[in-house]
């Protein structure tokens, strides 16, 4: 995945203004439902009050092992078209996606008259990029693949101590679009878009035997953008 980043920003940076046709500056809204895939967090070795020395896995959901959240995001993006046929482009999200603090009550020695622990955990997708080609099938069909990195911060606040680290993921996006010229060098556009991104695991910084793991997180959406071509 990321030979693929290194290749488009290659032709990216290959493409001078001077041997563009044009450049097109933008705006866009997008709605998205996420799922993250095998949500879950891993107790290794003696846990719970050291009643067990077996591994456990706790899943983040009631049944089976996704949990979705919808969300809406603006970005801006930039574009280099070398032909009416083919261009490259940058989008960035430069706000913050912030999920819903958690929060559950964990007894400590694991009975109901010992103390217990307040943990709250909050995640935040911050710094989604999208380095992509677009190719236009017609006038106005377009279809678009390109590469996607997001960093994932974890804000939590764990009454048994520690904390979980921070993630880079990466993944990839596909959309197919319609786009309508207006007036001026104006132009609009309607996508839908599909997202997949990998994994990961992060361990608790304070007690390596706890980490909480995500096999992939996965969404779909639609958005609207307004441009203008330079």
């Amino acid at each position: 995945m990321k030979k693929f980043l290194i290749a488009i920003v290659a032709l990216l940076t290959s493409i001078s203004f001077a041997n563009a046709e044009r450049f097109s500056l933008g705006a866009t809204v997008t709605g998205a439902v996420f799922s993250a895939d095998g949500a879950s967090e891993l107790f290794t070795g003696d846990h719970s009050g050291n009643r067990s020395s077996t591994n456990v896995t706790k899943s983040s959901a009631d049944e089976g092992e996704d949990a979705e959240a919808a969300v809406v995001m603006g970005s801006i993006f930039f574009e280099l078209n070398a032909n009416d046929k083919f261009s490259l482009g940058v989008n960035y999200v430069p706000h913050s996606m912030d999920s819903e603090t958690v929060e559950n009550i964990t007894n400590t020695e694991g009975n109901a008259f010992t103390a217990s622990a307040r943990n709250t955990v909050k995640v935040s997708f911050e710094d989604l990029t999208t380095v992509y080609a677009l190719a236009n099938v017609n006038d106005n069909v377009y279809a678009k693949i390109g590469f996607v990195q997001v960093e994932v911060i974890t804000d939590e606040n764990l009454g048994t101590g520690g904390a979980y680290g921070n993630a880079d993921l990466d993944g990839y996006t596909i959309a197919l679009g319609y786009s309508m010229d207006l007036a001026d060098g104006m132009f609009a556009r309607f996508e839908a878009n599909y997202m997949d991104l990998d994994g990961a695991t992060v361990t608790n910084d304070n007690d390596s035997t706890k980490s909480v793991k995500v096999d992939g997180i996965s969404g779909y959406g639609a958005g609207i953008s307004v441009g203008k071509s330079f």
